[in-house]
């Protein structure tokens, strides 16, 4: 196993410096293949691997979809390895102004005319300011994070059971929308959404919302759609904003006239009421009802197909602690270890946001396991998450779901973690792009076991892809006999 912890030549011996290897082929031409490949040709994993091992190395030259006409300029340096992956998070050595998406930025118009806090680099005046926001509004909800997500999951597991039971299979994906979408609203803005003008219509607006931001990275997967079709409508010109404007503006006006004590707040701290309610509507859509919908089907994927010894361990767990604090409380939740660490190896073998961008502020030189090369200055670095969090000199059996993977001296490994954007040892700060919510999310993430194990026994799912994460059917639920 590795030890190293950083890209920095400063606690290893000296590398050989090698030229990075790859092309980017002609131009226009180059990025069209590349993006055939990766959608297309071979898919997601496999453009990585097969370069990877064509070129016998972790760091590597290629082109990055979407390319023409939605990207300018699609080369990216390629890392794919636990040690070089962390330069993405060191703020002093790339920039990481308009690269959310990667290669290139959605319109304005889907967020008022603003960029907001995602798009912008630590250097720029407003994000110290609009990342104390997100931080303010944090703290000012912790004490409701657990009541106000437990309140939504007997509705969700009530519909789950019902649909097992006439159809023999429940669609976790398409049903938990509305939680996400309930407890998103209900945290914010402190009450229910039928309460607001907005009522059931918001996770179908934010799900289109969602969509035409990430059309240039999806595929439908459609077998009656032939690929050039598709490529033509998501891949090479950008859906235009006007699609959503109206359903936007209900959200918009859902949350400014709901959420105006966050947004008191933030004009307190100097932040324009109209750019602090959509950032707060990016947050809400984008960053936490997005985040769950690629967050939670992984999770539940991975703890289903483990089968049931790993069931009967985690409800054991968390019966025995709940009885012993007296309900679920945050106390209760840092006592259950293995449950923490189910969730850490979640994140770590499906990383929901499996893509991370910068440029080089100044010529580097950046290291893998077995060589040094050079980037210059103004390059766009990418890291492939997935790869990088399943490299096999850090993690034994990296493509394997250990449940106990982060148990005990295991914890050590956490730092090799990056689905955060940084580390999971380190912190979010007003300095850096690691996500103000990293801890909520674990959160949550632990709060969805608990109730699926004080409910069951164990339960069995079926998996799949769709558009930018995994499906999770369920197709039994034992139920528990624990009150």
């Amino acid at each position: 196993m590795s030890s190293s912890s950083s890209s920095s030549s400063s606690s290893r011996p000296e590398l050989p410096l090698r030229k990075i290897p790859g092309d980017y082929g002609l131009p226009f031409f180059g990025p069209i293949r590349d993006r055939f490949d990766y959608f297309y040709n071979q898919g997601q994993d496999e453009f990585f691997k097969t370069r990877m091992q064509k070129y016998n190395s972790t760091v590597f030259r290629a082109n990055m979809p979407p390319g023409p006409f939605i990207s300018s300029d699609s080369k990216v340096v390629v890392l794919l390895d636990a040690v070089s992956f962390p330069v993405l998070f060191d703020s002093s050595k790339v920039e990481k102004r308009n690269v959310l998406d990667g290669t290139f930025m959605p319109s304005t118009d889907l967020t008022g005319g603003y960029r907001v806090l995602a798009f912008l680099d630590p250097s720029e005046p407003k994000h110290d300011l609009l990342k104390r926001f997100s931080f303010s509004l944090l703290a000012s909800r912790h004490r409701d994070f657990i009541p106000v997500f437990r309140s939504g999951l007997p509705d969700l597991f009530t519909t789950i059971e019902d649909d097992v039971s006439s159809k023999g299979k429940a669609n976790f994906n398409n049903i938990a929308d509305g939680m996400y979408f309930n407890f998103v609203f209900r945290l914010i803005c402190g009450k229910d959404p039928s309460d607001a003008k907005i009522r059931s219509e918001g996770p179908n607006i934010f799900s289109k919302w969602l969509f035409l931001q990430l059309s240039p990275l999806m595929t439908l997967g459609l077998s009656m759609l032939p690929n050039f079709i598709e490529d033509l409508l998501l891949h090479t010109f950008p859906l235009p904003p006007f699609l959503v404007k109206s359903d936007y503006n209900k959200l918009y006006k859902a949350f400014y006239e709901s959420a105006s004590s966050v947004l008191d707040e933030g004009e307190r701290m100097g932040i324009n009421r109209d750019e602090a309610c959509h950032n707060l509507v990016f947050l809400a859509g984008f960053s936490t009802f997005g985040g769950m919908k690629v967050l939670f089907p992984p999770l539940i994927k991975w703890v289903g197909l483990a089968g049931e010894k790993l069931h009967r361990e985690l409800a054991d767990e968390i019966r025995t602690v709940v009885k012993a604090e007296g309900g679920v409380t945050f106390a209760a939740l840092d006592k259950m270890a293995l449950t923490k660490s189910v969730v850490y190896e979640a994140l770590r073998i499906a990383p929901p946001v499996p893509f991370q961008y910068g440029k080089a502020r100044e010529d580097m030189v950046i290291h893998s396991h077995d060589a040094a090369f050079e980037i210059k200055k103004g390059e766009m670095i990418f890291g492939y998450q997935p790869f990088a969090t399943k490299d096999p000199k850090v993690f034994e059996n990296p493509e394997e779901f250990v449940a106990h993977r982060f148990m005990g001296e295991g914890e050590k490994l956490l730092k090799y973690v990056y689905w955060s954007n940084g580390r999971e040892t380190d912190n979010p700060t007003a300095e850096n792009k690691q996500c103000s919510g990293k801890d909520l999310v674990v959160l949550i993430s632990k709060l969805m076991l608990v109730e699926i194990f004080l409910r069951y026994d164990t339960f069995e799912v079926e998996s799949g892809t769709m558009l930018l994460g995994s499906a999770v059917l369920f197709k039994s639920l034992t139920k528990s006999s624990y009150t």
